[in-house]
């Protein structure tokens, strides 16, 4: 049985907040004005308006989601881009500005990729970067490439570096990472959009969320420039024994976080050889 009939006037928004809220959407009446203004027609828009309170993410229905003003294509299943991500992109993009003289096309690879969001955003705020993208997931490299393949980047299917050409060993300026970072016990305790709708492979981050922390931070510095950059997505509980992985595989860090976006990114940068002595419980070394 349907949660909302559909008016006659498809852009009464009303009965659609109310269903929303019921259901317990927070920006019902955002969503609402989405909806109504992308959905094709009345019938469309009772389906879409079901779907909605029934758990499904606004992103999964529109086909899209808006991450730094852009709109990137999401498929079902397909990890959402979230706006903490967005200070991921700020500080590679700040990099490449900082280092432009450096490299007239550097090299940019979006580790994890999901739908392609983090790659795609920085090729267009930085239009001279060559972007390669890569994912494990087979639905998430479909995805990522309507968004990549605009940009004029290209996406690989496999696990971590596995699925980068060999040839970027030791050319790459900035490796930006969204890994999944939740630890596997706490997945169940996630809302249900991202539990239920979203795909295990790009949430699980083993037992204590830095499973492939750990894995990238061990390969990066064999694909990263000398004076390149490594960022890691991470949370704020995480952040210090994300430092301490990165740290120990041989780079000065930093980190990074945004109050208004809630997000926190650890920034490393190779030491050309010098053993790091970061500790945990000690602060991390800035450059």
């Amino acid at each position: 049985m349907r949660t909302y009939d559909a008016p006659a006037v498809p852009h009464t928004l009303a009965p659609i907040v109310s269903a929303l809220r019921a259901a317990g959407c927070v920006f019902a009446e955002d969503e609402a004005q989405l909806l109504v203004a992308e959905a094709p027609d009345s019938e469309a828009l009772a389906e879409w308006v079901d779907l909605r309170v029934s758990g499904m993410p606004l992103e999964h229905i529109l086909g899209w989601a808006d991450f730094c003003g852009e709109r990137i294509a999401v498929d079902p299943g397909v990890f959402v881009p979230r706006r903490r991500t967005e200070l991921l992109v700020h500080q590679a993009v700040s990099l490449l500005r900082r280092d432009r003289p450096l490299s007239p096309r550097p090299v940019v690879v979006d580790l994890c990729c999901g739908s392609g969001a983090v790659g795609t955003v920085i090729a267009r705020l930085y239009p001279e970067a060559e972007l390669h993208s890569a994912d494990i997931d087979p639905a998430a490299v479909n995805c990522a490439r309507r968004n990549v393949d605009a940009v004029g980047g290209r996406v690989y299917q496999g696990d971590l570096f596995a699925a980068l050409p060999p040839g970027l060993q030791g050319r790459v300026r900035i490796l930006a990472v969204n890994a999944p970072y939740v630890p596997t016990e706490a997945i169940k305790t996630m809302p249900p959009e991202a539990r239920l709708y979203e795909s295990r492979a790009a949430l699980d981050g083993g037992d204590d969320g830095l499973d492939f922390h750990r894995r990238v931070a061990a390969e990066a510095l064999k694909w990263l420039l000398p004076e390149g950059h490594l960022l890691i997505e991470t949370s704020g509980q995480q952040s210090g024994r994300t430092a301490g992985i990165v740290a120990g595989a041989g780079f000065t860090v930093r980190t990074v976080h945004s109050d208004g976006l809630d997000g926190t990114v650890v920034v490393g940068a190779p030491l050309c050889g010098k053993r790091s002595r970061w500790v945990p419980g000690r602060r991390a070394p800035s450059y």
